[in-house]
């Protein structure tokens, strides 16, 4: 398959293209979700601050010791940092991120009594919160639509033409123009497990990509579907060799 071209491709076009891409995301992952274990907003949260810079995988076996011993946002306000950092350790940057963790359950417990916040304005005033982690919460824990620019979703958004810009908040505002607000978490979803899956920050598997045929950067990767197949991974590693996700 040849590498096409989109430079000419109108605003109408790209809209086009764009959702087309996100149907037959839909239909090669329609089992996307968050890959974070959690049973309410209060955990997505905690979970979605330790995930920076380790895995989804890494992050699921640490939180269940972590949510036995600190049931409430108060349960973490009041621990100590090195209990915290003995219990997520493995995450790395584990002090940084029990600082972080431990200052946001007080600033939840102090001013919002005790409960996560469901506004974006209100999350991103939390200590360790910026909007990719807010918009997880708001998407996945509250059903308010948002757009998750993580490393994979960045990466995926300039690839497909989306977007230009590297700056997530940016990337952010390009994909809402995109799509309707109703697919917001969803396409996050799908463009996270392919990009975790088949589009490889360094190899991408363009030889067995199901959108092929509608991507710019079709040929950044093998296009021999033997050699492209082998590249596939089913799930998540439990390394981090592409940058946060």
């Amino acid at each position: 398959m040849p590498r096409r071209t989109f430079a000419t491709e109108s605003r109408t076009a790209l809209v086009r293209r764009a959702r087309r891409i996100n149907r037959e995301l839909e239909v090669t992952y329609p089992d996307a979700h968050c890959e974070l274990d959690f049973a309410d907003a209060w955990q997505l949260l905690v979970a979605t601050i330790l995930s920076a810079q380790t895995t989804d995988k890494r992050v699921n076996l640490v939180t269940p010791v972590l949510f036995a011993r600190y049931r409430t946002p108060a349960d973490l306000a009041a621990a100590e940092l090195a209990d915290v950092e003995a219990i997520i350790q493995s995450t790395g940057f584990f002090r940084a991120k029990s600082r972080a963790v431990v200052s946001m359950a007080q600033a939840v417990c102090e001013r919002f009594g005790g409960e996560v916040p469901n506004r974006l304005e209100d999350l991103v005033t939390l200590p360790g919160v910026g909007r990719k982690s807010a918009n997880v919460v708001l998407g996945n824990a509250f059903g308010t639509p948002g757009i998750t620019v993580d490393t994979h979703v960045g990466r995926l958004a300039r690839r497909f033409g989306w977007t230009t810009h590297d700056d997530p908040v940016k990337v952010e505002h390009d994909l809402a123009a995109l799509f309707p607000r109703r697919d917001w978490t969803m396409l996050c979803h799908r463009l996270i497990w392919h990009g975790r899956r088949r589009c490889h920050s360094r190899r991408p598997a363009c030889g067995v990509c199901p959108v092929a045929r509608l991507c710019p950067s079709y040929g950044a990767g093998p296009t021999d579907p033997v050699v492209a197949e082998r590249l596939l991974r089913d799930v998540e590693p439990d390394t981090v060799s592409e940058g946060a996700t």
